[in-house]
Parts: structure tokens; C-alpha cells; sequence
């Protein structure tokens, strides 16, 4: 009998370290409001990689054409509504990126959201990435759609190297095609959906949910997206203003957050076949605001999106059009 109690209790103080171990509670280390923003991230005036028809700004002159501006408790980016382009640009419309001027690995980052960019032409993003010499170091988008089309895809992307298994606890799932659409012609197979090798395009989560993107997600009043990092996994949530099941620390803007009450996520990635520290950097936030480039301007994408013209024309004569492509944003917070 004693040996029989012992080995129980022994068993119980083992499920008790276990049980403890996986209880994810994180200490906000950054709470970012309003002005604080202008203090947190840095605007990059660069040649954009994507080929978008956009042209990055700086800080000055973002806020001289007001495609910024902050109160105590709101932060707004925006692209130009009020120009036409000429075709004769090499750049095209006025636009901003920033990006954060700390990096992190482990950590929980909680975006309050309540506008996103909309429109045809338009493709808005919040992402993590090391940058300086991608794809080494990784990258993780959480929030990315473009033209009004589908819902958000959160999509990794790696050297070669890094794969996801097909099977995953999560409320999304994997698009048999690149972008979320099962009838977007931009075809890609599911095992190329597996593969987070940015040759073959990332390994992507459709979220599954219209409230997650473009002006379904601004008429529901914007939601949270929030993304835990470890070494062992990335997990990305999202939650319309709308839901019943935001968890209060994530609506509050809590001081501490604990992941394991927040359920299933919408998408998982596990390091089942990723060695996340060998693929992933310490990564710095990025959010922007891009226009045609790449992904939305790609003829294919952009005509299954319902937009007319092409994608460059519609950009350049249709200042007006993008009126409500701006980001507005509650907060973000961190916790480590």
C-alpha cells in the first residue's frame, strides 16, 4: 500500500510540474497607444520589394499629407486619397510602412484593430520579420489580404527547409491555392500550402472567418489578432469586435495574458518538421499599407477580385476610391 500511495503521489506531483509548464502566462513588457507609436516604430521610406505601385514615405511627410496622425488613444495610417498619378510615376501612391524599433522571439503580441485598408488595388499587412537579410531569419504574417477578397491568410515563410504536417489543431485551414479563394486561379497544391519555403510561396491558414478581412472585418467595428511565439510553435487568434468569446485579457489590454484559456487558434504551426530557432530571428513588427505589387496586382488576382480596369490604372486615376484604406488602431501590446 505504500508503495502503491507513493508511486500516486509521485504521479500527481508530475501531472502538477506538467500542468504548470503549459500554463502560458506572459508580463506585458510594451504597451503602445496613441502617440506612443511615433516613439515605438520607425517610418521606412524604402523602394518596395513587392513591385507595388506605392511609395513609401517618411515620417515628415507623412504627417505633412496627414497619412498619419495621433490622440492620446488613436493611431491612424493611411494611404494618399487625394492625388492622381501620373503614368509617367516610377513609384506610384504615397503610402507608409513602419516597423518596430524592438525585435522579439518568445513573446505574445495583441493588435486592437478597429480599421483596416479596404478596396480594390489595396493589399494592408501586419507582420513579423527579421528583414536584413530575408528570407533567412523567417517571416510571419498575421494579418494580409488583398482587394477586399477573402478572409485573412496567416502565412509563414522560410528558406528551404521548414514544412508544416497537413494535419493541425486549428479552427482554419490550409487553401488549396496560395490566396484564400478555392476558385482564385493562382493554383497552388496543398503540399505547396505545407511548404514554408517563400520559393514555393509559404505555408498558409486561411482563417475562415469574412469578419477577419477587409469591409466585412471594418463594419463588425475591427477585432483582435493576437500571435504567441515560442520555440516549439507560432499560434495566431483572431476575434471579431462582435465575438462573445474574446477573452478579457485580450479585450482589456490586461497586464498579464495567460494563452492556454484563449482556445484553439486559428492557425498553428508546430516544430514538428521546423526547427523554429534555426528559421526564425528575433523579428521586428511591420505594418503597411501597399498597393497593386506582387500579390494584388497580379492580373490573375485582381480580376477574380471583381475590380476593374487593371490594377496600376485603378490605382493612379482613382484618388477617391481610397478613402477608407487606413489602419486605425486601439493599441498593441506585448508580453514576454
Amino acid at each position: 500500500m505504500k508503495g502503491a500511495f507513493w508511486i500516486s503521489f509521485r504521479l500527481m506531483a508530475f501531472a502538477s510540474i506538467i500542468s504548470s509548464a503549459l500554463c502560458a502566462t506572459y508580463s506585458r513588457s510594451e504597451n503602445i497607444v496613441g502617440t506612443g507609436f511615433y516613439n515605438s516604430f520607425n517610418f521606412e521610406a524604402i523602394t518596395d520589394p513587392n513591385h507595388g505601385r506605392v511609395n513609401y514615405v517618411n515620417k515628415t511627410t507623412a504627417m505633412s499629407q496627414n497619412l498619419t496622425f495621433a490622440s492620446a488613444n488613436t493611431f491612424i495610417l493611411r494611404g494618399d486619397w487625394r492625388t492622381l498619378i501620373n503614368d509617367s510615376s516610377t513609384t506610384g501612391r504615397n503610402s507608409v510602412m513602419i516597423r518596430s524599433n524592438n525585435a522579439y522571439t518568445t513573446h505574445v503580441a495583441v493588435f486592437d484593430v478597429l480599421h483596416m485598408p479596404q478596396g480594390c488595388g489595396t493589399w494592408p499587412a501586419i507582420w513579423e520579420t527579421n528583414g536584413a537579410t530575408w528570407p533567412n531569419g523567417g517571416e510571419v504574417d498575421i494579418m494580409e489580404g488583398v482587394n477586399d477578397q477573402g478572409n485573412d491568410q496567416v502565412t509563414l515563410h522560410t528558406v528551404a527547409g521548414c514544412t508544416m504536417p497537413a494535419s493541425r489543431t486549428q479552427t482554419g485551414f490550409v487553401p488549396p491555392s496560395y490566396w484564400s479563394s478555392d476558385t482564385n486561379p493562382v493554383t497552388r497544391s496543398i503540399s505547396g500550402q505545407l511548404n514554408c519555403d517563400t520559393s514555393v510561396n509559404g505555408c498558409g491558414v486561411n482563417v475562415g472567418q469574412a469578419s477577419s478581412f477587409g469591409p466585412t472585418f471594418n463594419a463588425d467595428g475591427g477585432g483582435w489578432y493576437a500571435m504567441e511565439r515560442t520555440n516549439t510553435f507560432i499560434n495566431v487568434w483572431f476575434w471579431s469586435r462582435k465575438a462573445t468569446n474574446v477573452p478579457a485579457d485580450v479585450s482589456t489590454g490586461g497586464t498579464t495574458v495567460n494563452t492556454s484559456n484563449w482556445g484553439i487558434p486559428v492557425a498553428n504551426f508546430p516544430n514538428t518538421t521546423c526547427n523554429f530557432p534555426q528559421f526564425f530571428d528575433a523579428h521586428n513588427i511591420i505594418i503597411n499599407l501597399n498597393f497593386c505589387g506582387d500579390f494584388a496586382g497580379q492580373a490573375s488576382v485582381y480580376a477574380s477580385s471583381g475590380c476593374p480596369s487593371t490594377c496600376t490604372s485603378y490605382v493612379d486615376n482613382n484618388p477617391a476610391a481610397f478613402d477608407n484604406a487606413y489602419f486605425w488602431f486601439n493599441s498593441i501590446n506585448i508580453y514576454q
